[in-house]
C-alpha cells in the first residue's frame, strides 16, 4: 500500500473540503436520517459540515490526505462547533414534525460530550471511492499526533458503526449509546491523554 500524507488545509481549500466531507458522508446513518432526500441532503449537509466543523481552519486542525479523498475537521480545546448556526439548518429543512425528536437526539450527544478540556472530531470522512486506502488511519495518525503532544484527551460520536473499530485501533474506547425516537445509533467515543 502506498504511503499516505496528511496536510493542513488552507482556508482557500474549505470548499473543496466540505465537498469531500458530504460526499464521504453520503451513505452515513444518522446524516440520511436527518436529510433522506438526496437533493436536500445535498443542498443542506456542506452547510451543516461548515457549521459543525469550520472553526477548525482557523485555528489550522482542518487536515486532508495528499490525494485530497479523504478530510477530517478536528475542534481544538474551547473551540465549539456554531451550534446556532446548525440548529437554524436544521429548522430549515427539516419536517416540523421531526424537529423534537432531532432536538432529543442532539441533547444526547451534548450530554456525552465531555466537560473538561479536549481535542473533538467532529466530522472525518473519505470519497467512497477511495475506502479501504487507509486514508481514514492516516489522518487519524496525524492528528493524534498533535493531540498527544498537547497532553490532551480526545473525543468523537460515531455515526456509522462500520467506522467504530478504526477508532478503536486508535485508542478510542466506547462510552454508550446515542439514540432518540427513530434515529439509528450513534456511539460516542473517548480517548483518554497519553503521556
Amino acid at each position: 500500500m502506498q504511503m499516505v500524507g496528511v496536510e493542513t488545509a488552507s482556508e482557500g481549500r474549505r470548499a473543496a473540503i466540505l465537498r469531500t466531507i458530504t460526499l464521504g458522508f453520503a451513505t452515513d446513518p444518522v446524516a440520511r436520517w436527518v436529510w433522506p432526500d438526496p437533493a436536500q441532503y445535498f443542498e443542506i449537509q456542506p452547510q451543516f459540515a461548515d457549521a459543525f466543523g469550520g472553526n477548525g481552519f482557523v485555528h489550522g486542525s482542518v487536515y486532508e490526505t495528499d490525494c485530497r479523498r479523504a478530510a477530517a475537521m478536528w475542534l481544538p480545546p474551547e473551540v465549539e462547533p456554531d451550534s446556532d448556526r446548525m440548529m437554524l439548518l436544521a429548522a430549515q429543512s427539516v419536517a416540523p414534525e421531526r424537529l423534537e425528536e432531532i432536538g432529543a437526539f442532539m441533547a444526547q450527544m451534548d450530554d456525552f460530550h465531555p466537560k473538561a478540556p479536549c481535542w473533538y472530531l467532529p466530522m472525518i470522512a473519505a470519497d467512497p471511492f477511495a475506502t479501504g486506502q487507509g486514508l481514514g488511519a492516516a489522518l487519524m495518525k496525524h492528528a493524534l499526533t498533535v493531540v498527544d503532544q498537547a497532553g490532551l484527551p480526545a473525543y468523537l460520536e460515531s455515526s456509522n458503526p462500520r467506522n467504530i473499530s478504526l477508532y478503536e485501533r486508535h485508542g478510542f474506547a466506547v462510552m454508550g449509546e446515542i439514540q432518540a425516537g427513530t434515529s439509528p445509533v450513534m456511539t460516542p467515543m473517548y480517548r483518554a491523554a497519553r503521556g
